[in-house]
């Protein structure tokens, strides 16, 4: 028996969404694909494929989604090379559903012949407990097995909650965002299948055309126009509500349920939430990406920051907690900054202060000039975020605000979305 187990073969697939996704990520998703917008210091995609490097057997990993394949050309190449895992992106011709998608590349995918199939969300930031999940799924011997966290009562109804069996973990109810309360367990978008989904998925096709084709026989040519236009695509099945609801309570599905962090990363407050998290899991996982310092010959460094190798910081600056610098990135003398993502190419002068901000790509600062917010990730305003190009001259004060790309700002403003 534990040899079968050395051959068996694992893929992963990340599905990374599209362009006509991820609107509440503006101005940050204009010219960056959101999966590549860094958290961390590192692509959004990369932290669960670095994660997916951790199982055994892993074969190949697939991001599938409906960007352009050159978006992703230099990323997916320069990925392959670090990890040693052959990465593939794979462009939808159109938009095929969470387990259409998968469907629709079936044959890619069981390529290689694996015994199970990981299939994660690039937009969710966990600690991924993958070869963990591989085990209990194992163990419990069922088509697939998904992680699961609990919540707060009051939002678990944002997102797909769920009933599992307390003893063996089997899923026996599953509703995506319902209007009463369910439970406080909610669906983390990390799942793991055996071969056996692609059978399900085509089910769910088959069972859909027979039931349009059964209808066009039953209706007159005056009720067509109504009746097709609320269909949904054969080739359209959701994973959610098309595979997870029906196939709960028949011992297909099963639950491991996560106890550390989980976040789904929807607007540019989250990602500054989960840069965060990242940075703070490196300590365990990378040290060697974190940045340090006392101030003497290097900057000083408080709490977990990462700075790109590139980017070059003045010695009297103080860094941290929860600071992200990117490539390229100028810190003048006397810089502070606090919980902040610093994209490539900005300029920071002199005592120039950023706060629970995100400052976008090629951006400068002038001195003594302060961006700042609240800190409320949640809120639409919690955090400031200056978009691409965006000039702040001397000593103005940029406060809770979003600012479009190329601005130049030489008056202050306080609770704005500058467009």
């Amino acid at each position: 028996m534990e040899n079968s187990g050395e051959m068996e073969k694992v893929v992963a697939v990340i599905m990374v969404g599209g362009p006509t996704k991820g609107t509440r990520f503006r101005p940050l998703s204009f010219n960056t694909p959101k999966p590549l917008f860094p958290l961390a210091g590192q692509p959004m995609v990369h932290h669960p494929i670095s994660a997916c490097k951790r199982i055994p057997n892993l074969a190949q990993i697939f991001l599938i989604g409906f960007y352009d394949e050159k978006e992703f050309a230099l990323y997916v190449s320069s990925i392959s090379n670090e990890l040693r895992v052959p990465v593939r992106y794979l462009k939808e011709d159109k938009p095929h559903g969470s387990a259409g998608g998968l469907y629709h590349f079936r044959n890619l995918i069981m390529e290689d012949g694996p015994s199970h199939i990981f299939l994660l969300n690039c937009d969710v930031c966990c600690n991924f407990p993958l070869p963990d999940m591989l085990e209990a799924h194992k163990r419990y011997g069922g088509m697939g097995t998904m992680l699961v966290v609990k919540v707060s009562a009051e939002s678990a109804n944002q997102f797909g909650t769920l009933v599992s069996d307390p003893v063996t973990n089997e899923l026996l109810h599953y509703t995506e965002k319902p209007e009463t309360f369910v439970s406080d367990l909610i669906n983390c978008g990390v799942y793991i299948f055996t071969p056996d989904i692609f059978s399900a998925i085509e089910d769910v096709s088959n069972d859909r055309e027979d039931r349009v084709t059964a209808n066009l026989r039953r209706l007159s040519s005056i009720d067509i126009s109504t009746s097709t236009r609320t269909n949904i695509p054969t080739d359209f099945v959701r994973l959610d509500q098309d595979i997870l609801s029906p196939l709960s309570g028949k011992k297909q599905l099963y639950t491991y349920e996560t106890m550390d962090y989980w976040e789904q990363i929807k607007t540019p407050g989250i990602s500054l939430k989960c840069s965060g998290l990242y940075l703070a899991q490196f300590r365990l996982t990378s040290p060697h990406l974190l940045a340090s310092g006392d101030g003497t010959r290097s900057a000083t460094v408080v709490g977990d920051v990462f700075v790109h190798p590139s980017a070059k910081v003045h010695p009297t600056a103080k860094i941290g907690p929860n600071v992200s610098i990117s490539a390229n990135v100028r810190v003048g003398p006397g810089v502070r900054l606090i919980s902040c993502i610093i994209l490539d190419d900005v300029e920071l002068e002199d005592n120039a202060i950023v706060i629970n901000s995100i400052v976008g790509w090629k951006s400068s600062l002038g001195r003594w000039s302060r961006v700042q917010a609240d800190g409320d990730y949640n809120s639409k305003l919690g955090i400031t975020i200056l978009g691409e190009s965006v000039v702040v001259e001397q000593e103005v004060v940029v406060v809770n605000s979003i600012v479009l790309p190329n601005k130049i700002l030489n008056v202050s403003v306080q609770d704005e979305i500058i467009l």
